[in-house]
């Protein structure tokens, strides 16, 4: 769902090149934005946004210096900058007492402190555009936990703190900013724990995920990437102009209990 008038802004969606992220990329620039892409310097990322019509941007956001330059770079490929959607991420499964370390300051900084670095310096490009908007990909881990995902829920939670912290500070200044929290996703990724949880419980890849994933669910089905788009597309929008500092759950009813 979109405003009325043709959408001519520009955007940036980090993790773009795959699962959520390049979902809500391909939605937005059917909505009518110009979209630059986020994502590690690998080829198949050049590919798929290539393929795509997406400028692309090459950024390790574990590094602070690629998260500082990401901007002014999307800012010259596409000539300004109107909406940041803040989706790149990762998961590491272990029990607190043997997550490493070194991977627990990756999460974190990848997940919570890149979307603040994006945040800080797309700030003014914001401000200027008139109907700027910020997305934070979060997840119902977000708002609930589940055990051996220390960082990522960390991490998530964060991310909720930065999304009302940032709304406050950005209203006068005429942008919104908000948060999706969306269950689990029938991605690359959450195949992949899939697959590895049936081999470690001895169990088929549908028992995992209606034993495993959905059972807190009520509705049994994984969500789709394009199930997150749609609902990213309406809250940049120009008709959620009011929405701010919201927490928008997507989450098959698992919080209703």
């Amino acid at each position: 769902m979109t405003g009325t008038t043709p959408d001519d802004r520009t955007a940036l969606v980090t993790g773009g090149t795959s699962g959520i992220g390049l979902a809500i990329a391909q939605r937005l620039r059917t909505d009518g934005l110009q979209v630059a892409v986020l994502d590690l310097d690998r080829p198949g990322a050049r590919q798929v946004a290539g393929d795509h019509g997406f400028a692309f941007i090459a950024a390790d956001l574990s590094r602070r210096a690629d998260c500082v330059d990401a901007v002014p770079q999307a800012v010259t490929a596409l000539g300004g900058l109107d909406v940041l959607i803040n989706n790149a991420g990762f998961q590491h499964i272990a029990p607190i007492t043997e997550f490493p370390e070194d991977t627990w300051d990756a999460m974190l900084h990848v997940m919570l402190t890149a979307p603040f670095l994006l945040t800080k310096h797309a700030w003014p490009h914001l401000r200027r555009s008139g109907h700027g908007r910020i997305v934070n990909v979060a997840s119902i881990h977000a708002q609930v936990a589940s055990p051996f995902k220390a960082a990522y829920i960390s991490a998530k939670h964060g991310v909720i703190g930065l999304t009302r912290t940032a709304a406050l500070e950005a209203g006068e200044q005429g942008f919104t900013v908000n948060a999706i929290c969306p269950a689990y996703v029938r991605t690359p990724l959450v195949e992949h724990q899939i697959a590895d949880q049936a081999r470690t419980r001895g169990i088929s890849p549908a028992e995992v995920e209606q034993r495993v994933m959905l059972e807190s669910a009520a509705i049994k089905t994984l969500l789709n990437p394009e199930d997150v788009a749609a609902l990213a597309s309406y809250v940049v929008s120009r008709a959620a102009w009011g929405m701010t500092g919201a927490v928008l759950d997507i989450d098959l009813g698992w919080t209703a209990r």
